[in-house]
């Protein structure tokens, strides 16, 4: 805290020094932006002004309805408490109404002022038969010191509600005797006090909508999260990597990253940014998120597939039973034709069932095999008996009449999925994963969306790179990535962390329906191999591995069977 450059005339106070003094403190006051050496200053200065020994800082705690101790000080006791020090004070709240009757409590001299909102002036507590001092007097008996005078001020804000108490105690003459606190001194104390609610008034607004900003983008995120079972955690897992490979750069006093360090309004840009860095998935719809197989949209059509396969051998064992029961018919021979389409028709299913599921390749000779399959037709027939008329059937969409002959696959858009889901067997053909072109294009707009949704909001000047910060986390150090091809030069050090973050998080997650989890070893590698292929920042990998960013993010967030032992040097990119 820098000190206030004016002081008081050893002679006692200069009102006009005082009154140049109080301007300096508002400019302070104002200028200070942490909240616990907002406090200290109120405090520090008071004391200084008054000349006081010690003094304690009170804030208004509504929903308790009392002052809670927020700053203590004493110079003859060494005792410096509360604020920056990290030294928690260990004295309850002082209640402004009885617990058990609800009466006010004007017998505490601190409480008493903010009920009445007036200061009070007490020469020497052991005299001040209107207050219960009996608590300073057992402090004073087991410390040896000896509490006289105390002045106390409400911190009262525009709106005339108590937010504090300022009490100052045992003001000092030139020679250092305990007196009173001066009647002259009293108005700039009070002015003080009045300055320093406003201060803290205006501290405390906007901390509040801060807290409520990140309350409100950490409920998106939470949503996001929450649509799908699928990529839940993962907005919550992405800034946790990113803060720790932050913190990993801000430490490093060698390399690359030496000079790279972040303030408290760039640490809260990024927070923003890393939680937000997926919110365009709001318009991606959960049907592509949560595809779990290839022919899966609102259900699984591998279902209804079965039942094709099922009606192609109800149709063979008819046929079988009917051809048995001709005169001379060849039952052995029959049976054995019939077993044979029963296993094949089992076979060509399992096929079709396993490679619904995705995998990481499928080869051109399954997909032509795939075809083979569904070219077989199968008989759908129309059943009068269910009781629907074919004039409802076709209302509802089904308009081919019937009975029909259809293709065992088919490639006709289904009327309930997205005019870019092609079909069967334009799904099943899917080489790597489960998702069409067209549904891996929907996913990857959702960084697109991110970016118009946060360039659109009014960001204030030092949170002006939350766009950029979220915004690149797809694209490659090589311009090779979406949705701008940006190059590494092109993208700040944040975004790059970013990309290492969501990368590694995507690797190590344990709830894709499209893969399975991949252990730290795995993981690894393939972020080195995308190293070398120019897709992620060689340097904050690096970092990333000889910091322990990934030990100590497996060692909290990672399943035990994901954890393998891990040599680094076989993962540096230069090695």
């Amino acid at each position: 805290m820098a000190e206030i450059a004016t002081k008081l005339d050893d002679e006692g106070p200069n009102l006009e020094k005082l009154s140049q003094r109080m301007i300096e403190i508002g400019i302070a006051l104002s200028a200070e932006r942490n909240t616990d050496r907002l406090m200290e200053l109120i405090l520090l200065e008071a004391k200084d002004i008054a000349n006081a020994d010690g003094g304690t800082l009170y804030l208004m705690d509504e929903e308790e309805d009392a002052l809670r101790f927020a700053i203590m000080r004493n110079d003859s006791l060494d005792i410096a408490m509360g604020g920056t020090t990290g030294v928690e004070i260990p004295f309850p709240p002082l209640k402004l109404n009885d617990p058990e009757t609800g009466e006010p409590n004007y017998t505490n001299n601190a409480t008493a002022v903010a009920l009445r909102k007036e200061s009070i002036n007490i020469p020497d507590a052991y005299d001040a038969e209107e207050f219960d001092f009996s608590g300073t007097k057992a402090f004073d008996s087991r410390t040896g010191y000896r509490s006289m005078s105390f002045f106390t001020v409400p911190l009262i804000n525009n709106a005339g509600s108590i937010i504090g108490v300022l009490q100052l105690i045992n003001s000092r003459s030139k020679s250092g005797r305990v007196v009173s606190f001066s009647e002259e001194l009293q108005p700039f104390i009070e002015a003080l006090a009045s300055q320093a609610a406003v201060a803290l008034e205006n501290s405390n607004l906007v901390r509040q909508q801060r807290e409520l900003l990140e309350s409100f983008i950490e409920l998106i995120a939470s949503a996001i999260d929450a649509k799908s079972p699928y990529t839940g955690g993962h907005c919550s897992r992405v800034p946790i990597i990113t803060k720790m490979l932050a913190e990993a750069a801000c430490e490093s006093d060698a390399g690359p990253y030496a000079e790279f360090d972040l303030d408290d309004e760039e640490w809260y840009e990024l927070h923003l940014a890393a939680w937000l860095h997926d919110c365009g998935k709001v318009t991606t719809p959960e049907y592509v998120v949560d595809k779990a197989t290839k022919l899966e949209t609102i259900y699984d059509r591998i279902h209804e597939i079965r039942m094709r396969f099922e009606v192609l051998r109800r149709d063979a064992e008819i046929e079988y039973l009917r051809k048995s029961k001709e005169e001379g018919a060849d039952e052995a021979a029959l049976k054995s034709a019939f077993d044979q389409t029963c296993a094949r028709l089992a076979d060509e299913f399992t096929f079709i069932a396993t490679h619904n599921i995705g995998g990481e390749f499928m080869p051109d000779e399954e997909i032509e095999r795939m075809h083979e399959i569904g070219d077989q037709t199968w008989m759908r027939h129309y059943d009068n008996t269910l009781g629907v008329s074919w004039e409802e059937t076709t209302r509802i969409g089904d308009t081919k009449p019937l009975p029909a002959m259809e293709k065992l696959l088919d490639d006709r858009p289904e009327h309930m999925v997205a005019e870019y889901n092609r079909g069967e067997r334009y799904n099943l053909a899917v080489k790597r994963g489960t998702l069409t072109a067209e549904e891996r294009q929907k996913i990857n707009d959702h960084i697109s969306i991110t970016i118009e949704m946060l360039e659109q909001l009014p960001f204030p000047k030092h949170l002006r790179n939350v766009p950029e910060y979220a915004g690149g986390h797809h694209e490659k150090m090589d311009g090779t990535g979406y949705p701008r091809g940006l190059k590494g030069e092109d993208m700040s050090i944040p975004a790059r962390m970013m990309a290492v973050a969501d990368i590694f998080e995507a690797l190590t997650a344990t709830d894709r329906p499209y893969k399975k989890s991949k252990k730290l070893s795995e993981a690894l590698h393939i972020m080195k191999m995308m190293t070398e292929e120019h897709h992620i920042d060689p340097q904050l990998f690096e970092l990333f591995l000889k910091r322990g960013v990934y030990q100590r993010y497996a060692d909290e967030y990672l399943d035990t069977a994901q954890i393998d032992e891990i040599d680094i040097s076989n993962y540096l990119p230069d090695s």
